[in-house]
């Protein structure tokens, strides 16, 4: 579904990643572990199609994406993966339920429904009007796990999704997010710090000094 070989890329002449190769695979679970500093939300910007590798190639869907042009492969990015980033990165002048119907809109194909369930599911019904101002960071992560669920991906990746989350906060936002992806049947891949993670996931991979192994 989602791999790269050999990717490397380097920042003022160090490397960041150096020949890193992985692959995932449908509805599976990974989990990319390392430290502060290892090159995870590099990884995740070069897996998410965010950011070009300075070589190696990934593949979507058994498709090539070093020479894909720009409108491809924003149209990958809005209907094959789907993103939750640490800082939420929600829109101050959107709503809620507007913040996570963002993907929709982009694909043309507004699914009221759908969004409704996931907000639902997700315990943030009540706050679907509320500006992002005036959600917690609990509710804050929930909208945009919705926003990552909304066009069904067949990817969700997530950088540090409970960085910012208390330890119970952060157990029952996985779960929901365990739960919605096995529902869909959608490949989850995970980087975080967070050893407490680790027991929710099929693989768990480490990044250090820019490569990558399987955990012990």
């Amino acid at each position: 579904m989602l791999s790269a070989a050999e990717v490397s890329v380097s920042r003022a002449g160090d490397a960041v990643l150096d020949g890193v190769s992985l692959a995932v695979d449908p509805g599976e679970r990974v989990l990319i572990q390392g430290p502060s500093g290892a090159g995870k939300t590099t990884l995740f910007s070069v897996l998410g199609l965010l950011e070009p590798p300075d070589s190696g190639t990934v593949t979507v869907d058994g498709r090539d994406v070093s020479d894909l042009p720009d409108r491809e492969l924003a149209r990958l990015r809005r209907s094959v993966l789907g993103y939750v980033y640490q800082d939420f990165k929600l829109i101050p002048d959107l709503t809620a339920r507007e913040n996570a119907a963002l993907p929709q809109d982009h694909a043309g194909e507004r699914d009221d429904v759908w969004l409704e369930e996931l907000f639902d599911r997700l315990g943030i019904a009540g706050v679907a009007d509320q500006y992002p101002a005036s959600l917690s960071g609990g509710e804050s992560q929930r909208v945009a796990t919705a926003r990552a669920l909304a066009n069904r991906p067949d990817v969700v990746l997530a950088d540090e999704p409970t960085g910012q989350l208390d330890p119970d906060t952060a157990a029952s936002l996985l779960d929901l997010l365990c739960s919605l992806q096995a529902d869909l049947g959608t490949a989850l891949v995970v980087v975080s710090h967070d050893r407490s993670l680790v027991d929710r996931f099929d693989r768990v991979l480490v990044l250090a000094d820019g490569t990558i192994t399987a955990a012990d």
